[in-house]
């Protein structure tokens, strides 16, 4: 039975540990490698306040894991040494354990699996859009990924988003938790959005890319000044 698990993770980092913070930078996903089950794994940064932005974040960042099963997903959430120590580290911690139900492309040659390719009827679900932008077209992309975050602000059903990346503005990432699959495609197919996701497939933007849409099995935490608790 496949049931590929990811957890993502989200971390505004406490003033009293910046040091600590910009050492995971450095380190990598080394402190993640023996991890029982885990397939894939990327340290992140995150735009200034945690958004999609050209402009770094000092403390904010994040990390995305995935394990070949549910139980090792668990088991990392349960008793990782590296998790405890970013809860440690912390002044605002989230994550989320999720299932993909629809992925394509890929990320380091990495693809997610589907076990399940139906969306779920009811409940939150969760996207991941990442992209490794080409240089060339990198102040073209820019300028349509403002207006899109813009309108994710305002968009309903909307339960959390964070702007993540591999490196500032050419290798970036966005994750974000809807109320359900309705409120996603209502966000997606409509406005900046939709002009963003044309003119990057149009005009041929990415190098690589990976759009991935998950059940949330669980999500609990605080990220930027929000509650969320999802089980």
């Amino acid at each position: 039975m496949n049931d590929q698990t990811a957890v993502l993770g989200l971390i505004d980092i406490a003033s009293n540990s910046r040091g600590w913070g910009f050492l995971r930078y450095i380190l990598g996903t080394t402190p993640f490698k023996n991890s029982p089950g885990l397939q894939f794994c990327k340290v992140l940064g995150s735009g200034f306040n945690g958004g999609f932005s050209t402009k770094p974040s000092l403390t904010k960042q994040g990390f995305f894991c995935v394990f070949d099963s549910a139980d090792n997903a668990a088991r990392f959430g349960e008793s990782s040494s590296i998790l405890k120590a970013y809860q440690d580290h912390a002044h605002e911690f989230f994550l989320a354990s999720v299932q993909a139900y629809s992925s394509r492309g890929s990320w380091s040659r990495f693809s997610m699996s589907c076990a399940n390719p139906n969306p779920p009827v009811n409940g939150p679900i969760a996207s991941l859009t990442r992209a490794s932008i080409r240089p060339s077209k990198a102040s073209q992309f820019w300028a349509k990924a403002k207006p899109a975050e813009d309108a994710i602000t305002l968009a309903a059903g909307k339960i959390l988003t964070a702007g993540v990346g591999e490196a500032p503005y050419l290798r970036q990432a966005t994750f974000t938790i809807w109320d359900n699959a309705q409120s996603l495609e209502q966000y997606a197919q409509q406005g900046a959005h939709l002009s963003a996701i044309k003119a990057a497939y149009g005009q041929d933007y990415f190098s690589e890319s990976m759009f991935t849409r998950f059940r949330v099995i669980k999500a609990q935490g605080i990220w930027q000044g929000k509650h969320v608790q999802i089980s």
